[in-house]
């Protein structure tokens, strides 16, 4: 590399190294805002599903149902405040005249705020691992419904905490048997039987459903024995 390519590269890196020290601050920023927003709401399930998926469509009425639902329980709703399954997720909690959260963030598609966001509790973020600190910080359950790599990543972070313990047991539900059978049954028979990644155990933290009865019976038993708190 000759002396004026890597003068060029060497100050391109200082100016990289400079904006990342400015990150902190609004990295920081975003985190302050978010714990203490949703730190005041209370007890909240988590529901995540495709920004796709449209009115009319089973899961997206079916999403809007098992928030409802569980609205009516005592619980907010927090969707990612899009469109699609968030979108279905706040309809039911405003339907239920629930807590309605979103947390949104900033994408070059797909991303609008969806209009059944309790107005005083719609945040906004630039970055999505302080989001999913959110989500996961004071969800009392989550409810994944089908969706795209979005809700996979949140699937298998929830997963994950939840399996080793860096966040109290909590419940995790995947809405559609017939969407998620594929996915599950590999985890049984490659992930854990074949190549032993996972135990046996780790299975039992999933529950997979196809009612909202399903859905809201399970969060009731779970939490007639179980305390409501933040997770970690």
């Amino acid at each position: 590399m000759n002396d004026s390519l890597k003068n060029l590269k060497m100050r391109d890196w200082t100016e990289t190294k400079a904006h990342s020290s400015w990150q902190i601050f609004k990295i920081m920023a975003e985190f302050v805002e978010g714990f203490e927003a949703l730190a005041k709401i209370g007890p909240c399930i988590s529901i995540f599903g495709s920004a796709r998926t449209r009115s009319g469509n089973l899961y997206y009425e079916l999403a809007c149902e098992i928030a409802k639902r569980l609205a009516e329980e005592g619980f907010g709703i927090i969707s990612g405040g899009g469109p699609g399954i968030m979108e279905a997720a706040n309809k039911g909690a405003q339907l239920a005249d629930g807590t309605s959260v979103g947390l949104n963030i900033t994408l070059p598609h797909e991303q609008y705020a969806n209009p059944y966001l309790d107005r005083d509790k719609s945040l906004n973020f630039d970055y999505f691992f302080v989001r999913k600190v959110m989500f996961t910080k004071y969800s009392q359950g989550f409810v994944m419904m089908p969706g795209g790599f979005g809700t996979m990543d949140e699937f298998f972070e929830v997963a994950t905490l939840i399996q080793t313990k860096k966040m109290t047991e909590t419940p995790l539900v995947l809405v559609g048997k017939e969407y998620w059978s594929g996915l599950l049954e590999w985890i049984d028979t490659t992930m854990m039987k074949k190549e032993s990644n996972i135990h046996p155990e780790d299975l039992n933290l999933l529950k997979v459903f196809d009612t909202a009865d399903e859905v809201v019976e399970y969060f009731r038993v779970f939490y007639a024995s179980n305390k409501l708190r933040p997770n970690f």
